[in-house]
């Protein structure tokens, strides 16, 4: 098992790599604004996955992960010799939809203020159903069942 450092640095070397290599040396029409976001690679350094976004629509991110797939082997050979390993980590590329779930974070807290919203606005004109005090409570103006003049709790003799 490899040092989780040493594993680190080889992602963010690979992440590197694949970011620069997609902006230099691949001419695929097909390919669009593309990030690399991020790599993680195993413990054993043999399989690489690589995160990017696309800006676009969903052809732009299909015709992106064709020009990835297409240009695999090449980026595959490249990141091997830079990075000096017995075996070259094959690559996966996978669409880091992070865009997305953004908006739906955003929209599911819009909701949530609105129901607050609402909730505030109700309890606002609203009432109590019952009592305003709903405990019962002994007026200290009231003569006590027993009188004043035996004690508590003590002997009666």
């Amino acid at each position: 098992m490899s040092d989780p450092a040493k594993v680190r640095r080889h992602a963010e070397r690979i992440r590197e790599l694949v970011a620069s290599l997609v902006r230099s040396q691949i001419k695929d029409p097909r390919l669009g604004m593309i990030t690399i976001t991020d790599a993680r690679i195993t413990a054993d350094l043999r399989d690489a996955t690589v995160f990017y976004t696309v800006l676009g629509d969903a052809t732009a991110q299909a015709s992106t992960a064709a020009a990835l797939e297409s240009a695999k082997g090449m980026l595959r050979s490249t990141v091997g010799k830079a990075l000096g390993l017995r075996h070259s980590p094959t690559l996966t590329f996978v669409l880091d939809d992070v865009q997305d779930q953004v908006k739906h974070i955003d929209d599911l807290l819009a909701a949530a203020r609105n129901a607050d919203a609402e909730v505030q606005r109700l309890a606002a004109t609203s009432s109590y159903a019952g009592d305003a005090q709903p405990y019962r409570v002994e007026d200290e103006d009231e003569d006590s069942p027993t009188g004043d003049d035996e004690p508590r709790g003590g002997d009666r003799r």
